[in-house]
């Protein structure tokens, strides 16, 4: 039996599956805020009652935003968690007493899609979630690319490519950066492009900022498919607009890379965690 947690900045998801994929247990509960102690503590006993409620000793994955440095050891970029800087794969071994393995989140996405999702028989799958931020992960031959940094795939923080003068040097990001792609096609972007131009203008705006984002993607990447997951996965027109615009900023004289929906949804996230047990570690 394999346990998935899907750590994010308000809720904490946990699915128990086995080894042909069906989900025995999912549960979901509040991301304690209460400091790294008695959030460490809470994590570790909603892992545990998992398992016991599961009637069998399970491996662990858990997926969350950011990542785990390679050289440090602590976990970066999941500023909305409160386990940010903090040693959390080491200290949560410790307490449970067993190996564990943690990725991020869009990560675990790509890889619940990539191994029996939409992307099921690709080589190369990107996976791409959309919905408050624009994050990335990318799939290799069944495996998580991670990367020497532990950033492979973060797409959202790379600068939406041929910005018009209207457009440079782009809104602020959190990052300390401006003009991120996470900035323009994410679900907070789209809205208030909407509310400054109206919906059909915004929306034919959104595609074409896909299309150059997801350009990118295809120069360096070239995957055979990129699955959508997140809210704005569920905008029916994208798989249709998108697609067609790519070839104005592709540098091929043909694009057939396919732009799919998530086939499992928001329960992707918790999947791919426990798949992390699927494949060898990176």
């Amino acid at each position: 039996m394999r346990m998935g947690v899907d750590l994010g900045g308000t809720k904490i998801e946990v699915a128990v599956l086995d080894d042909a994929g069906k989900e025995h247990l999912r549960r979901r509960l509040p991301t304690p805020h209460t400091g790294y102690d008695s959030a460490l503590a809470e994590l570790a006993r909603v892992i545990e009652e998992a398992e016991r409620d599961a009637g069998a000793r399970c491996s662990v994955g858990i997926g969350m935003p950011g990542a785990i440095s390679p050289r440090s050891g602590r976990v970066f970029n999941a500023y909305n968690t409160p386990f940010n800087g903090r040693r959390l794969q080491h200290d949560l071994e410790e307490k449970l007493g067993r190996e564990l393995r943690i990725a991020n989140d869009a990560n675990c996405f790509a890889l619940s899609e990539a191994l029996d999702g939409a992307g099921r028989g690709a080589d190369v799958v990107f996976g791409a979630i959309l919905g408050t931020g624009a994050g990335g992960g990318i799939v290799i031959d069944g495996r998580v690319l991670r990367g020497h940094n532990a950033i492979a795939g973060e797409w959202g923080h790379t600068p939406l490519p041929w910005m018009s003068a209207e457009e440079h040097p782009g809104p602020p990001c959190y990052c300390g950066r401006a003009g991120c792609i996470e900035q323009f096609v994410s679900g907070p972007a789209l809205k208030r492009e909407i509310a400054a131009r109206g919906e059909e203008l915004a929306n034919e705006l959104h595609e074409d900022r896909l299309a150059r984002a997801f350009s990118m993607v295809v120069n360096f990447l070239d995957p055979d498919v990129i699955v959508l997951g997140g809210g704005l996965s569920n905008i029916e027109r994208l798989y249709t607009t998108v697609p067609r615009l790519l070839p104005r900023y592709v540098y091929s004289q043909t694009v057939d890379t396919a732009l799919v929906r998530a086939k499992h949804g928001d329960a992707s996230g918790v999947r791919g965690a426990a798949m992390l047990w699927s494949v060898p570690p990176s």
